[in-house]
Parts: structure tokens; C-alpha cells; sequence
């Protein structure tokens, strides 16, 4: 049993796992590199492995950095399943076709100079046959039941409360007379974040491969977070202000809309227009409501209230191109929630181009930040950046709101682990940069005695 990581070793993307034995191969996860133009170019292909011979592809849950190299394993002739969640294949079906949106215009950009300085134009690493290729090789994958998706290999899914479908995946994987339990933990949400359910830590493991973007520390509290939030909404409101929020579409616009929608019924801030300026955000919050049975307790509460109904006509979706290029001129106090999420793409960037000048507004960062990302820069104080070849002066209020992560902080990463400490597993560190996954790699070797495992992109090991 062998165990090759092809992401999301020493960094937070691309996450792409490789697991073969004697009788079998499959992935869990095949998702892009974001960050500068160096992670960028490794999206060009999929993990080098035989596709002819793959047995089948795991998902842990739809994020773009988790299944957004999929295509190309289409391209390179793989053609059996892709189990994930049934929330995740509805969303992961929203996110590739998303991704292909974008990557044909940003092609048909450098054609456009390639073709003006004489050179020949260039194909795109995949295409929409490719895109509906892998969506029509889904298939669902249950919570809470074991079943077989390889050769002498099974996977039951529990809840890691990080977006709707997400999962932590334990594979029992059997090789002659050996059988080992190896767990993959997905992205572990936050204990007590809205709507979806917590975490759901198994109690057995021989192998823990566990991610660990904020294994360094923890976030703000959730209630603090949500107080500096509103006494920032009520200064822009007062000030009539704009307030942009680089938000994922997937997971965190639904929160933000969650949080804003109960301060309104509470009264806590008083109402004020908020769009919703992106068509993947918008699609994403029905997905939401077409699968209540992955809501925690407290959202099934606030539903069933109806108390959204009072407030609907201050959110205001804006799918369309001119209804967003309407955005530039709508006078403030509002919100814009617009992707991406670390401002790399998306309608946001037209935003801040237009808004970052001015110091009425404000800007809200409320999720992960990737090394090389415009996001990371405005976090890291910037006072200039550039956008569309345009230098920006930035004179906004920019409010780094670590409380809204939809990854668990260290204090929650070993809740989780603190569950199956006791059957003593081997842990592997992935999915967080060295500065984040060495200190939580001492914690495990101080308080269990267990010394984690820290590979880099490309390195093996033997499941023992």
C-alpha cells in the first residue's frame, strides 16, 4: 500500500492524493493550484498517473482546489467513477463549469495579444466535452455507510462541516492479509460555524492524514468576529459607505447572507441593500436550499421561523454583466458580495478597482488568503496594487475577519484528532504552508508523542 501526494503538500492547494496497492489504484481529490503564476502553470495537467488503469476518484467535497483538475483527467482518458456526496456532485457540476467560463476568456484574452504580437494562438489544457466528461462520471456517495469503490478498497463519509457535502473520508483498504484504515479528514470546518452540521470525528484510524491550514492558531471568536463586524456595518451605514466582501460562493457567501439576514430580524443593524454579484454565489445559495437535511439544528430553527420572508427585498442577486457594471454608480450604504474569494478572478476585482481609492469604503476579508493572491496582498497592508495593468491607490478600511474561516482553527484540529488519539495513528500534515502545519506537527509530538509526517509535492510513503 503506497501513498503519493500530488497537492497540497506544504501549501493549501491542488490538493490531489494518490493511493495504489496490489489490486488497485484510486485519488482522493484533483483540485487546481491558485496563488502566483508558478502554482498557476501546474494546472496545465492532472496528477501523473495511469488513467487507463484508475479504479476510481474520491472527493472530499466541490471546491475548486479540490476538484477542479477533473477535466483533465477526462482529457488524459480516464473514464470511471467519481464518487463525492450527492450536495457535492450538484455543486462540483457548478464550479467546473464555472471554472471553464473562465478559463475560455481568459484565453481568449492571450489569444488576442499572442495573435497582436505575431504569434499563433494556443489551446486551452481542456474543453466543455471534458467539463461534462467528468460531471457525467459522478456518482453519489453516502454519509455514514461503508461501501466498496475499488478492489479491496471501501470508504464511509462523515460530516467535516466545511461547505454543504463536504466529508472526511475513511478508507478500509485491504492488500492480501493486510487491511489498514487510512483517513483522509477533507477540510475540517470550524466547531459551531452556521448552517451545515459539525464535524463528525471518527474513533479509529491507522493512518490520519489531516489537514492543516490553521494548525499555527486559532481564529478570533466567532461572537467577537460577528461584534466587529456590526460595529463596522454600522459605521459604513452611518457614513453611507460601500462594503465589498471577496467571498467564496461556495460556503461563505451562504454564511454571510445567514449572519446579515438574523441582524436584520434582530435588529441589530439596520436593513440595507446587499447584492449578491455572482452567478456562481447565486446558484450555490439554491443548492443550499434544495438539501435541508445537511442543516444543523440551529439553521433548521431559523427556517422554519420564516422570519427570511420579512427581509427578501433587501438582497438583491445580480447575475448579469450590465446589472453588475450597474454596482459602479449604486450609491452607498450597501453590500456587495462578489467572487472570488481571494480576489484572483471574478467581479470583484472591477469592484475594488473602482472602490479601493475610496476611503468610504470598506472591504471585508473573511476567508484565506493564498501567498501571491491580490486578497493577500490588501491583508498584508498594500498601499498600491495592481488590477486589470491599472495602479490603485489603497485609501479603503481593510478588516481582516479571521472568526468567518470555514476551516477549523488549531484548538478545533485537535478536537477532532483528540477522538481517535487513542488508536495511536500514524498522521500525515497536508494542506497548510510549514508555518501553519510545523507548530501543529510539535503539538501532536508534545501532547500524544506522535511525530508527524510533513511531505512535499511528489513524495511517497508506505501505508503501515
Amino acid at each position: 500500500m503506497k501513498l503519493t501526494l500530488y497537492g497540497a503538500a506544504g501549501d493549501v492547494t491542488g490538493t490531489a492524493y494518490f493511493i495504489e496497492t496490489e489490486t488497485a489504484s484510486i485519488l482522493v481529490d484533483c483540485g487546481i493550484f491558485q496563488g502566483n503564476k508558478v502554482a498557476e502553470l501546474k494546472n496545465t495537467k492532472p496528477p501523473p498517473v495511469n488513467y487507463q488503469k484508475l479504479d476510481a476518484i474520491l472527493l472530499t467535497h466541490a471546491h475548486l482546489d479540490h476538484c477542479g483538475r477533473l477535466p483533465l483527467v477526462i482529457k488524459k482518458g480516464y473514464r470511471g467513477p467519481i464518487f463525492a456526496t450527492p450536495a457535492s456532485i450538484e455543486i462540483a457540476a457548478l464550479v467546473l463549469r464555472d471554472s471553464l467560463k473562465i478559463q475560455i476568456s481568459d484565453f481568449e484574452k492571450i489569444n488576442r495579444m499572442r495573435l497582436r504580437n505575431g504569434k499563433k494562438p494556443i489551446k486551452p489544457p481542456y474543453d466543455q466535452e471534458d467539463v461534462e466528461g467528468a460531471i457525467h462520471l459522478m456518482r453519489p456517495m453516502p454519509y455514514h455507510r461503508d461501501f466498496q469503490v475499488a478492489p479491496g478498497i471501501s470508504v464511509t463519509v462523515d460530516e467535516a462541516g466545511h461547505i454543504l457535502g463536504s466529508g472526511s473520508l475513511l478508507l478500509r483498504i485491504t492488500e492480501g492479509e493486510r487491511s489498514r484504515s487510512v483517513l483522509f479528514s477533507g477540510d475540517l470546518g470550524p466547531f459551531g460555524m452556521p448552517i451545515v452540521r459539525d464535524p463528525e470525528p471518527f474513533t479509529q484510524a491507522d493512518v490520519v492524514i489531516m489537514e492543516s491550514t490553521y494548525g499555527d492558531r486559532d481564529h478570533k471568536p466567532l461572537q467577537a468576529t460577528l461584534d466587529e463586524t456590526t460595529a463596522i456595518i454600522r459605521e459604513s451605514v452611518k457614513s453611507k459607505g460601500k462594503i465589498l466582501v471577496p467571498s467564496f460562493a461556495i460556503g461563505r457567501t451562504q454564511d454571510m447572507l445567514y449572519y446579515l439576514e438574523n441582524a436584520f430580524v434582530d435588529g441589530t443593524i439596520p436593513s440595507f441593500p446587499v447584492y449578491i454579484d455572482s452567478p456562481m454565489a447565486i446558484e450555490a445559495t439554491k443548492i443550499y436550499m434544495r438539501h435541508p437535511e445537511l442543516y444543523d439544528e440551529e439553521m433548521k430553527e431559523f427556517v422554519k421561523t420564516n422570519e427570511l420572508l420579512r427581509y427578501k427585498n433587501f438582497i438583491h442577486p445580480t447575475p448579469t454583466p450590465e446589472e453588475s457594471k450597474k454596482l459602479n454608480t449604486v450609491e452607498g450604504p450597501c453590500m456587495i458580495i462578489a467572487g472570488s474569494g481571494m480576489c484572483t478572478a471574478g467581479r470583484i476585482r472591477h469592484h475594488l478597482r473602482h472602490n479601493l481609492w475610496n476611503p468610504s469604503t470598506s472591504v471585508l476579508i473573511v476567508g484565506y488568503q493564498a501567498k501571491g493572491t491580490l486578497g493577500r496582498q490588501l491583508v498584508d497592508g498594500a498601499k498600491w496594487v495592481n488590477i486589470y495593468g491599472e495602479r490603485i491607490i489603497v485609501r479603503a478600511n481593510i478588516h481582516k475577519l479571521g472568526g468567518f474561516s470555514a476551516h477549523a482553527g488549531q484548538s478545533d484540529l485537535l478536537r477532532w484528532f483528540n477522538a481517535m488519539a487513542p488508536s495511536r495513528p500514524r498522521v500525515i500534515l497536508t494542506h497548510g504552508e510549514d508555518r501553519a502545519r510545523i507548530p501543529l506537527a510539535k503539538i501532536l509530538q508534545y501532547d500524544y508523542g506522535i511525530i508527524p509526517w510533513l511531505p512535499q509535492y511528489g513524495e511517497s510513503t508506505e501505508i503501515i
